[in-house]
């Protein structure tokens, strides 16, 4: 080699003085010195160069983490040199971690290959953060140290946990203690670990919170039963809320407020008292090491509401409160936190028929009430409603005197009579009995019908057992008084069967006005022994008034003949009576 060809390596970058090297000196590292034309250069140059040649390729292994140089940024790629023959190349977001970084930086990257196919160093700096962490992570591991994470991402089955850069995976069930109903809450959050289960080769790393709340709680646990008493008032911290009651945390023990230890008044929800981090100050009422359990009071904090009770609301006071539960027999009315008391249905009201006590009062319904009886021993009080007024059925009896003439609306039949009303929510009686003075009333319905207004007279006012009975009659002249003037014995007249008795035959003479044909006058002949072996109902006859008996109410007919035409006869038999008392007669 002449030394006028030699390169200028002073006037030489750095690398392009490496690249030249690279390209003249290693065809020459595989040359024997002996082989060369004694004009090519001599030993001692051929040493020299192949001493430059080393150092250029240092002492490099695969799978090693090497320190590398930055030549260029480019707009995805970074070009790093770690003084090989060739450049080497990562993508960007490997650097994601190092926002500053520029051309000359130095910086530590796994070499994964020599060469590949095109001869390019291949190389990567996400492989060397994990190989530097995964070293740290294993010690942990084997020495059974904690490790500090970030949960930065749900997945199924769990979450994803930063840990020192590595992705570690957090099964649900070793969240916490209880399952975690939020776990977006938590992410973002720091947390320490335990890693039980390590896998390089997969690259599998699954860590567990629950294991050092487990251990911590166990400690605490110990030190909490040489410490916790019954009877005793300490400091929580609500951790979970449940239709039943709260868990609150005392310390690393967790004990349960039950909703009917909050408060000595009625709560529909726990959440109404408590919220989650809330802390409380509550009293211990039992503990239960074997089976974990822990009963915790907050109203017993509290004065005994009911202690003294009856001083407070002596028989006979008038108080206000709120409903707070309807059921099918009262309602319950709140007068204080941890006081109720109970307004039957039949206190409710003077003159309603009270059918559910929905129908008087609403859940929220600001009321008023009289209390008529305290129980403290049994928590209980008895309150009125319609105590708040005047009783109505008191002054009826004066309002209305017996023989007072009304008139009212029919609200109601029965099989024994009719309701009429005579005010608002008063009804009476008129009696079946009380319906007519001369007609045998079978139902009600054959003189009134619902609805009908009608002028009744008073019989009679019950009081104390709420009755009025009434009189239909009553309201018209008794026919009775002159009904011998207007049936004197010998008239003659026509009259229908109505019914058949077993003594004779009972006939309507018209204008409401009934008479009775013994079974001897049915015929002039006297011959008829057997009343339906005669007659039937609806058979007409003309007969003569025998006798009138206005004390008994009665009239006694005999017939003295049987018109031609009559009604054809029923085709089933008519009903006997068995006795004329049914008649009244």
């Amino acid at each position: 080699m002449d030394n006028g060809d030699a390169p200028a390596y002073g006037k030489l970058t750095a690398r392009e003085k490496r690249d030249l090297q690279k390209s003249q000196l290693r065809p020459l590292a595989n040359r024997r010195p002996e082989l060369y034309e004694e004009d090519e250069f001599t030993s001692d140059e051929y040493e020299r160069m192949l001493e430059l040649y080393n150092g250029t390729l240092a002492s490099i292994e695969e799978g090693e983490i090497v320190k590398a140089h930055v030549l260029e940024i480019r707009e995805n790629l970074v070009v790093l040199d770690i003084g090989f023959k060739s450049e080497g190349t990562i993508p960007l977001e490997e650097f994601k971690d190092m926002p500053d970084l520029k051309a000359g930086d130095e910086v530590e990257v796994l070499l994964e290959h020599l060469e590949d196919q095109e001869g390019s160093v291949v190389l990567s700096k996400k492989k060397a953060d994990f190989m530097r962490v995964w070293e740290r992570i294993r010690v942990a591991y084997e020495s059974d140290q904690p490790v500090e994470g970030t949960l930065v991402k749900k997945i199924k089955g769990g979450v994803v946990v930063d840990l020192m850069g590595v992705d570690a995976f957090l099964p649900g069930s070793q969240i916490a203690l209880r399952r975690v109903p939020n776990i977006d809450e938590l992410l973002g959050q720091k947390y320490e670990f335990k890693i039980i289960k390590l896998n390089k080769r997969r690259r599998n790393i699954v860590v567990s919170r629950r294991v050092i709340l487990e251990t911590e709680r166990a400690g605490k646990r110990e030190k909490l039963m040489k410490e916790l008493a019954k009877d005793q008032v300490r400091k929580g911290v609500v951790k979970n809320i449940t239709d039943f009651g709260a868990f609150i945390d005392l310390g690393g023990v967790d004990g349960l407020l039950h909703i009917t230890d909050m408060s000595w008044g009625r709560i529909s929800h726990p959440s109404e008292m408590v919220q989650i981090g809330m802390e409380l100050e509550i009293k211990v009422l039992d503990i239960d090491w074997e089976r974990e359990r822990i009963s915790l009071g907050l109203k017993q904090l509290q004065s005994y509401p009911w202690k003294d009770v009856a001083a407070k609301y002596p028989v006979g006071t008038r108080v206000s409160g709120k409903v707070v539960s309807i059921t099918n027999y009262g309602a319950f009315i709140e007068l204080e936190p941890g006081i109720e008391g109970l307004v039957h249905i039949s206190e409710m009201s003077w003159t309603r028929n009270v059918r559910h006590p929905s129908k008087i009062v609403s859940i929220g319904e600001a009321i008023e009430a009289v209390v008529l009886k305290v129980d403290e021993t049994e928590e209980k009080i008895s309150l009125g409603m319609k105590q708040t007024e005047q009783d109505p059925w008191v002054i009826l009896p004066l309002k209305y005197p017996v023989g007072t003439r009304i008139n009212g609306k029919v609200r109601n039949l029965t099989s024994f009579g009719a309701f009429v009303e005579i005010e608002p929510g008063i009804d009476g009686l008129i009696h079946i009995s009380d319906m007519s003075w001369t007609k045998r009333v079978q139902h009600p319905s054959e003189v009134v019908k619902k609805g009908d207004a009608v002028d009744v007279v008073i019989l009679n006012i019950d009081s104390e057992n709420k009755r009025i009975s009434l009189g239909l009659k009553q309201a018209e002249e008794d026919p009775w008084l002159r009904i011998g003037e207007t049936y004197p014995v010998g008239t003659e007249l026509p009259g229908k069967v109505v019914r058949l008795m077993d003594k004779g035959v009972v006939v309507d003479l018209g204008n409401d006005i009934e008479g009775f044909v013994p079974v001897s006058q049915l015929n002039p002949e006297g011959t008829v022994t057997n009343p339906a072996d005669f007659t039937y109902e609806a058979m007409n006859f003309v007969m003569r008034v025998l006798e009138v008996d206005p004390i008994h109410r009665r009239i006694v007919l005999a017939v003295t003949s049987i018109p031609e035409e009559q009604p054809p006869k029923p085709a089933e038999p008519s009903k006997v009576h068995s006795s004329e008392d049914e008649l009244g007669l």
